[in-house]
């Protein structure tokens, strides 16, 4: 995919262009302190001390539970469960992604935060669609609960939750695999405070379906944690552009600037949450100075649009090319298989 120049004299200074590409790729040009991910340690002391308060209650959860007849704290203790199984993921994930690029895996690991994440969006959505059938069963055939037991042992749950939520909340949640953890924890809290409500509603009326109504209210919760995340990391995995990031705008930006002919294969995407990336090929007019203009493109990228991790091939425009664009006609081929929309200087 590359422009086969005029003449021999456009050959060379393309080939010394390439050359020029590689030689700014080696020495770390637009990649240099980048920022790949989260660190294996800087938040392992956070997850580790919010794992330790929920194994530790959720133990003693599941007898109460059991003794009380509460589906909403046997809910809240499974619930619990993933918590910890969600924490364990991240801080596995976490070393993995630290391990430098090596072999076939020229990201190095990174993309295991995000199967981490994708991993707690799905047991949500999974314990949710569990916890909803139980619950709406015993709306209809509600059995004895001992609503002191529930409204005690939630009210210690919201505390514990409190600590653990507040642990993890100072971690680095620009991670999408840290930010799953922290909304398995911040559910968990909003289940507790739902319990308790139940707890004192069955002590104060003896209406025993407040057990079962609290535990839609956590599905609902779980719910929408777990699509959120399954949809971001989806997005990740799918190699989509990051939320809120137009590569159409961005393309239109990039053949605004000087002596910019066409930017076309243009790609944006994440390689793990907080890492976006973009290639493109961009086309400059003839005797320009091609690496003025991409050391131009990158630093927009990285000043407008957060993008530090790119790969731009620069070549001079085709006299024709350049003849036919001038007189409106985009039915000319820049490259044998082009992927996406052309974008050109003045396009609306």
């Amino acid at each position: 995919m590359s422009s086969k120049p005029a003449d021999t004299h456009a050959a060379q200074d393309t080939a010394h262009d390439h050359d020029h590409e590689h030689e700014h790729e080696e020495q770390g040009g637009g990649h240099a302190g980048h920022s790949h991910g989260v660190s294996a340690d800087a938040d392992k002391r956070y997850l580790t001390g919010a794992l330790a308060l929920i194994v530790a209650f959720m133990a003693g959860e599941v007898v109460i539970g059991i003794v009380a007849s509460s589906l909403a704290l046997i809910s809240d203790a499974a619930h619990m469960l993933t918590d910890a199984a969600s924490i364990v993921l991240a801080l596995v994930a976490m070393r993995l992604a630290a391990k430098p690029p090596n072999g076939g895996y020229t990201y190095g690991l990174k993309r295991t935060e995000i199967l981490s994440a994708q991993a707690n969006g799905l047991s949500l959505l999974l314990l949710s669609a569990w916890l909803g059938y139980e619950a709406i069963r015993r709306l209809f055939e509600p059995p004895e609960v001992t609503g002191g037991l529930v409204l005690g042992t939630a009210l210690v749950g919201v505390a514990i939750n409190v600590a653990a939520t507040w642990m993890i909340s100072k971690a680095n949640r620009s991670s999408l695999n840290v930010e799953g953890a922290f909304q398995h924890i911040l559910t968990d809290l909003y289940a507790f405070i739902a319990t308790a409500v139940a707890g004192l509603i069955m002590v104060l009326t003896g209406f025993v379906r407040a057990d079962a109504i609290a535990s839609l209210v956590v599905v609902a919760l779980m719910l929408k944690a777990g699509v959120g995340l399954v949809r971001e990391s989806g997005r990740i995995f799918l190699e989509a552009a990051p939320a809120g990031l137009s590569p159409e705008r961005v393309g239109q930006a990039l053949a605004a600037r000087p002596h910019v002919t066409e930017v076309h294969d243009l790609h944006i995407w994440q390689i793990t949450s907080g890492m976006p990336a973009a290639s493109a090929h961009v086309l400059v007019a003839p005797g320009e100075d091609c690496h003025a203009v991409r050391a131009d493109l990158e630093a927009v990228l990285a000043a407008e649009y957060k993008i530090t991790h790119t790969t731009l091939q620069v070549d001079h425009t085709h006299d024709t090319l350049l003849s036919i664009t001038n007189a409106g006609d985009a039915t000319e081929e820049h490259c044998d298989e082009s992927h996406g929309p052309v974008h050109r200087p003045n396009d609306p």
